[in-house]
């Protein structure tokens, strides 16, 4: 009895998820991708502005991470971010490439080191995968603005671990930056790797909550003042904003969303 009644409402369940509709706009398309760095194939979404078809201009581009949460409510684990609509309201010049992580693969795909707790650490290949195949993908089928101070970086949580150790890797790819609620937890040798940049030129703009997590905001704040020590804050290339009141969650990071991108330019 028990059983049955179980099933029953795991099909009830699957039923509305399915019936749900999607609130993705009508610019927004996917595809799948080979990666052969990751020996796997991603669903790639991609949002296209307004007047791109009725246009010859190029654009900057937003690489993101997470796809499922960015655009669609019915793909999102916990709330979209509204990329789509936010970017519309701004009549924003923009593409954005969200890749989707790999379900149980996401911790590996989006960690550089690996964590004794929660393993992890295949970023390398996964980053490889971006900048050799789907980037030159992206400048080869849109007409995008290819260098780097055009290109950005985004993401949170991990993926905003992962934004930040981007720019350290590959900052001839990526001139800019929004590393939401960072998981600088993860491992301390994302700290060391900065001790041991000589020179951090990437614009970059954090975002967290002060609800997220005992240490987030001490976190962020030290990774912060490291940067400091690697470029002149004259130069304002760093911008912090922490939410009172914000927790590690899609509304955090979708009310930020548009502050960021209008901070960091396009």
């Amino acid at each position: 009895m028990i059983r049955g009644l179980f099933f029953f409402v795991l099909l009830w369940i699957t039923s509305i998820a399915s019936a749900q509709k999607s609130t993705a706009s009508k610019n927004v398309s996917t595809f799948t991708l080979e990666a052969p760095q990751l020996k796997t194939t991603k669903k790639i979404w991609i949002y296209l502005p307004k007047d791109y078809s009725a246009s010859a201009k190029r654009y900057s581009v937003i690489y993101m991470h997470d796809a499922q949460n960015l655009f669609d409510s019915k793909t999102a684990y916990s709330g979209e971010w509204n990329v789509d609509e936010k970017l519309d309201s701004l009549k924003a010049p923009v593409i954005v490439v969200g890749i989707e992580h790999g379900n149980e693969k996401r911790t590996d795909e989006l960690t550089p080191f690996k964590n004794e707790k929660y393993g992890g650490g295949n970023a390398d290949n996964y980053l490889d995968f971006i900048v050799k195949t789907l980037k030159p993908y992206i400048d080869n089928h849109y007409r995008t603005k290819p260098k780097a101070k055009n290109t950005i970086i985004m993401g949170s949580s991990l993926g905003g671990l992962l934004s930040y150790y981007t720019i350290l890797k590959y900052p001839e790819t990526f001139g800019k930056a929004g590393v939401f609620s960072p998981s600088f937890w993860f491992s301390n040798d994302i700290y060391t790797l900065t001790e041991k940049t000589k020179k951090i030129k990437t614009k970059i703009y954090f975002l967290c909550g002060d609800k997220e997590s005992d240490d987030m905001v001490k976190d962020m704040t030290k990774m912060e003042r490291l940067l400091d020590t690697k470029r002149c804050y004259c130069l304002h290339l760093t911008k912090s904003k922490i939410v009172k009141g914000g927790e590690h969650n899609e509304k955090l990071w979708r009310d930020g969303f548009a502050k960021a991108v209008l901070w960091l330019g396009y």
